[in-house]
């Protein structure tokens, strides 16, 4: 799924320039299904991302969850990191807030 499926865009028609309005990422909260690991040396979130979820492209979704914000892929070594499990459910937030 693109990140930025959700992002809106306003186009100034007279300079022809495209603008993006920012996409509001929904808390995630703690679910029975989350995984918790601890990170190896080289570990990434898009290469968690694509383990767990099989698509890199939900890196955010990771960091959103574990407040990571620092705009690195890469994550220290033995970095306790929750990878939430209900996708579906994070997904559908994701729409709602972002109509």
């Amino acid at each position: 799924m693109e990140r930025y499926k959700f992002t809106k865009k306003e186009v100034d028609k007279k300079n022809k320039s495209v603008y993006y309005k920012s996409t509001y990422y929904p808390n995630i909260p703690i679910s029975d299904g989350d995984v918790f690991i601890i990170t190896k040396y080289g570990d990434r979130l898009d290469s968690l991302a694509a383990k767990f979820y099989q698509d890199s492209s939900l890196w955010w979704i990771i960091a959103r969850a574990n407040e990571i914000r620092t705009g690195k892929p890469t994550i220290a070594p033995d970095t306790k990191l929750r990878i939430p499990g209900n996708l579906t459910q994070i997904i559908q937030d994701l729409e709602k807030v972002n109509r």
